[in-house]
């Protein structure tokens, strides 16, 4: 399975991922001709080398009409009402710099004006429909911030290119990666406040701490706002999960960099490689005819003070810890009210990091234990080339039964890509193993 990870320990920008995504293509020069070619009114799009800590990667900017792209312009709202007022969302530390271009760029666009900019560029109507879901996530963001529709929310002109500018790029680039699955790290959003023209606000802004709502953000001592709107809307589309690096072997590495200089390389790192797949049992023993049997250890708890997307997370980390199976049943708890009972199937290894792993991520403050037999059919997977890219079949077999299926992630990823729904994949799949089988 093609995996990319994103390391966002320094939170994320859209230049910063557009740097990091451009060096794991094999000709990033050619790939910025092509970003410069997308038909972005007025803008241009450098890639430099540049060094942090020690480490090169690309630095990426942007000028707007000549103007010198500037961070705090990113997203930047103006709320149309009182006669002109604006109303600042969010802002870097350049204060001056950012009025000084707002005096340069006092025009302002509507969302209607902006569908019109990025349906007419030069790219797949997948990617445009990839930069508009990305760009409707902030639009949404902000107009909950000022209380206002997103039909009445502005953007500078400025502001609205840059940032059509880095999503279109992010956008193009992961298209052409095309990777089966995303997974980042939990975003540093950095800390401290960031001043605007009507005062400081606290970090991470407002829109983009209502764009990581359900995303595991942290924050430790680096001052400054590090995960953008922009950024958090792209990680928020694009990924599939956030956990720690899977186990996976690289095939490319690259590193977008920041503008700013902290004692912590300022930068996106992003892989690209093949995940390893386990799907080894423990402690299997053969019966007859290849019929197995093995043991598990079986942990339960109830809870009732946990929201569905809190055990929803809860189960992402029990499964990363080494669980075999999670699963959950309504149940009714003391006083009459409801909960919910979680099992988790194990193996004895992996018993210990799993009972930490339950009371770090839940609520409960008492776990169950069982141990029990089972009965398990053998399975293997088998890996199928197709059009539409490599599928993974799961064939189970014992006790007198054969089964086949699909994996899920596989299926899922080929229609996502193609812009298929599941059952066509499938159906093409299956013609193919058919013409092959001729």
């Amino acid at each position: 399975m093609k995996t990319l990870y994103i390391d966002c320990g320094m939170g994320a920008a859209g230049d910063m991922l557009t740097g990091a995504l451009s060096e794991l293509l094999p000709a990033p020069d050619e790939v910025f001709c092509r970003l410069n070619s997308l038909g972005i009114p007025g803008v241009e799009i450098k890639r430099e080398k540049c060094s942090k800590c020690g480490i090169v990667g690309t630095h990426v900017s942007l000028t707007v009409k000549g103007v010198e792209e500037d961070e705090s312009m990113h997203a930047h709202v103006h709320e149309h009402t009182h006669e002109h007022e604006h109303e600042h969302e969010h802002g870097h530390e350049h204060e001056h710099e950012h009025e000084h271009a707002h005096s340069r760029a006092h025009v302002h666009r509507g969302m209607r004006e902006i569908e019109d900019i990025i349906n007419s560029l030069n790219v797949s109507e997948k990617i445009k429909k990839d930069i508009l879901a990305v760009y409707g996530i902030i639009a949404d963001a902000e107009s909950r911030v000022h209380g206002v529709p997103v039909s009445d929310i502005h953007f500078h002109e400025v502001g609205t290119l840059d940032a059509v500018a880095d999503i279109a790029s992010v956008c193009f680039l992961m298209d052409a990666l095309s990777p089966d699955e995303v997974v980042a790290s939990p975003i540093n959003v950095g800390s401290g406040h960031v001043r605007c023209a009507h005062g400081e606000l606290p970090v991470p802004a407002p829109a983009a701490a209502l764009i990581l709502k359900g995303i595991p953000i942290y924050s430790d001592n680096i001052k400054g706002e590090l995960c953008t709107p922009t950024g958090a809307a792209l990680l928020k589309y694009f990924v599939t999960r956030f956990a720690p690096m899977p186990e996976m072997t690289a095939n490319a590495v690259g590193y977008g960099m920041g503008r700013r200089d902290y004692e912590r390389a300022n930068c996106v790192r992003a892989v690209i490689g093949e995940k390893y797949e386990k799907y080894e049992r423990a402690d299997f023993s053969s019966g007859q005819n290849g019929n197995k049997t093995d043991s598990v250890v079986e942990l339960s708890f109830n809870v009732d003070d946990m929201t569905a997307e809190e055990i929803g997370f809860a189960e992402e980390r029990l499964f990363e810890s080494g669980a075999l199976e999670v699963f959950t049943l309504p149940a009714g708890m003391k006083k009459s009210r409801p909960g919910t009972l979680v099992c988790v199937i194990c193996d004895e290894a992996a018993r210990e990091r799993i009972v930490r792993a339950i009371f770090k991520y839940t609520t409960t403050i008492g776990v169950r234990e069982c141990r029990k037999n089972r009965y398990v059919l053998d399975r293997k997977i088998k890996t199928l080339s197709t059009p539409l890219g490599e599928i993974r079949e799961k064939i189970s077999e014992g006790y007198g039964v054969v089964r086949a299926k699909y994996e899920y992630s596989d299926v899922a990823a080929a229609a996502a890509r193609h812009g298929m729904s599941i059952e066509e994949v499938k159906e093409e799949v299956k013609r193919e193993l058919d013409k092959n089988s001729r």
